[in-house]
């Protein structure tokens, strides 16, 4: 039996690594396999792929390249552990995907959004998420939350009105995909935001 694909997006300081904590948690406490991994990364060639798009150096990085990087980890990463452990009846978390990479180097970065999702098709190759949850919190409010920005993430480092635009970028997205993307008030406690997650989640499994 095919296991399930879930996604986990939102913006910088969403709450996501305490969500995807707690997802993991209880899918061994019901004892159901599966596999958490995150983008870029996963597996080695994106885990060394990923300080060349997150660190800070004195390399620029443009658009297009970010772009390309993204889409060249998802293409090892979907080839060597998703679909693997799908076709072995495995329920897939990711901390970030597809979305992500849309809402980041299409509406913030300005990237056509056409070329976005060809690139996506191609590392996909015909891979479809199940569900995607959307944790729902603006910018303001979640680095406010999380006490700033992380100054060493290339990404997250950048101004306040890029994340503005990265949340108007997901907001679009779950949008026009109401039936994949289950959107989450990610603003309270991380207790009830997790309930609301994993009923979405339990939706998915049936």
């Amino acid at each position: 039996m095919k296991g399930k694909f879930i996604t986990i997006e939102g913006c910088e300081g969403s709450g996501k690594s305490t969500q995807i904590k707690l997802i993991k948690e209880y899918f061994d406490e019901k004892k159901i396999p599966v596999i958490v991994t995150r983008e870029p990364g996963g597996v080695p060639l994106a885990e060394k792929i990923r300080p060349l798009i997150l660190g800070k150096s004195d390399v620029n990085v443009s658009p297009l390249a970010e772009l390309l990087l993204y889409t060249t980890a998802r293409a090892q990463h979907i080839d060597e552990l998703i679909r693997p452990a799908l076709k072995s009846g495995k329920t897939v978390i990711c901390d970030r995907f597809t979305d992500s990479t849309l809402a980041y180097q299409g509406y913030a970065r300005g990237l056509d959004k056409e070329l976005i999702k060809t690139l996506n098709d191609i590392a996909l190759g015909g891979l479809k998420v199940d569900t995607t949850i959307f944790l729902d919190i603006s910018p303001d409010e979640a680095f406010a939350r999380k006490g700033g920005w992380d100054t060493n993430d290339r990404i997250e480092s950048e101004a306040l009105d890029f994340h503005q635009r990265v949340y108007d970028g997901f907001r679009a997205i779950a949008a026009a995909e109401p039936n994949r993307v289950k959107v989450i008030d990610a603003r309270d406690t991380a207790k009830k935001v997790f309930e609301k997650v994993i009923k979405a989640i339990c939706a998915c499994l049936v």
